[in-house]
């Protein structure tokens, strides 16, 4: 069997480009024991570039310790992580360079009967990586492997155990089969303008003259996010969205699909009122309702409810590779980056989700996710 090794690296730089250096080191999967450590100062350089040399100095490592280890990657840098991946392109030179070197390692580890997988991390779970990336950054150089009678084995952490499994399970980043997910929010209705709220259920308006302008605005934009592949348009079964819809399709040459679990969020009997009236009359319950995803408005749906089908709806179209272009409304669109970006419950409403914009989801079938675009607007002006 392999042995399992986890690595931890990091890199920094105090200027960005500035005096920079990068820190790695290598854990036994199963107890946690630091098997060896490695710092050193890299003169001037970026952020992105001591980072990948605390990945090269890592994959090194773990190749040191064992000729064909079973790796867990684990790094704060989502586009490391990303673009080691296969997912994100690599452009700046120094990087490329620095990344063929890494793929070079991990040859070397595959060509023994080894692996290698990439999490990324927050950057809190990546402390002693970084603290050595500051020991490189004052100057100072490390290359050791801890004694035997030094090494203490930490408790092994919950992150750590999803590790494991992993590596128990056999399963590795999968980098074909994506599913790419376009959300674009509807164009802006008299009830948008004025600030009312309007879900499922409700008064259910068109779009106004601005927004069927907006609507057209996006259409344009969408066939070069789509690409030469085909794609999938779906709307929700509100008149905004379907109208919104309409446009996107007739520039992609398609028919558009209706799925109501897209629907904007019921709000009962708070439906056609502002924010500030409800404060007004009801302001305990609004904001109950901002905070807590399990209370509805009166009449209306909880923010559980509407996460429970829009999950529904978006799993449906993100276990296949293609294209899906899904036209909906704002808390739906919320729905699925909160739940993409691991966006704690409440700070559900940071994200900002205008009126004809755009985000992008992609998910792959080892179930990594990435989201490289939210709430593109500059098609509108």
């Amino acid at each position: 069997m392999p042995r399992r090794l986890i690595v931890e690296a990091d890199g920094g730089s105090r200027g960005n480009p500035g005096v920079a250096g990068f820190g790695a080191l290598v854990r036994d999967a199963a107890t946690g024991a630091v098997l060896l450590e490695r710092a050193e100062p890299l003169g001037l350089a970026s952020n992105n570039v001591a980072e990948y040399a605390g990945l090269l100095a890592g994959l090194e490592g773990a190749l040191r310790l064992d000729p064909a280890p079973d790796v867990e990657v684990r790094m704060d840098s989502k586009l490391v992580v990303e673009q080691m991946s296969g997912r994100w392109k690599i452009k700046h030179e120094d990087m490329k360079r620095l990344a063929g070197e890494c793929q070079s390692v991990v040859r070397r580890i595959l060509a023994g009967g080894g692996r290698v997988r990439y999490t990324w991390i927050p950057r809190e779970q990546n402390k002693a990586a970084d603290a050595l990336s500051n020991h490189a950054m004052d100057g100072k150089s490390i290359d050791r492997e801890p004694d035997a009678r030094d090494l203490t084995a930490r408790p092994v952490e919950a992150a750590d155990r999803q590790v494991i499994a992993r590596m128990d399970s056999g399963t590795s980043a999968s980098l074909v089969g994506e599913a790419r997910i376009i959300l674009i929010r509807h164009g802006v209705t008299d009830f948008t303008v004025s600030g009312r709220l309007d879900g499922r259920g409700g008064a259910n308006p068109e779009l106004n003259a601005e927004g069927v302008r907006q609507a057209d605005a996006v259409a344009r934009i969408i066939p070069d996010l789509v690409g030469d592949q085909p794609a999938r348009v779906i709307t929700s079964s509100l008149r905004r969205t379907q109208m919104t819809g309409a446009a996107v399709a007739a520039a992609l040459g398609v028919t558009p699909e209706l799925q109501p679990d897209w629907d904007e969020r019921s709000f009962g009997e708070w439906d056609g009122l502002t924010l500030a009236q409800i404060n007004e009359r009801h302001p305990a319950k609004l904001a109950r309702m901002r905070m807590d995803a399990a209370y509805p408005p009166p009449g209306g749906e909880s923010r559980a409810a509407v996460a429970e089908r829009v999950t529904r709806a978006f799993e449906e179209i993100a276990t296949a590779p293609g294209t899906v272009v899904v036209v909906t409304s704002r808390v739906p669109i919320l729905v699925v980056l909160s739940q993409s970006l691991q966006i704690p419950a409440e700070r559900f409403w940071a994200l900002q989700t205008e009126p004809a914009s755009v985000s992008i989801v992609c998910r792959w079938p080892d179930g990594n996710v990435s989201v490289p675009l939210v709430n593109r607007t500059d098609h509108l002006r």
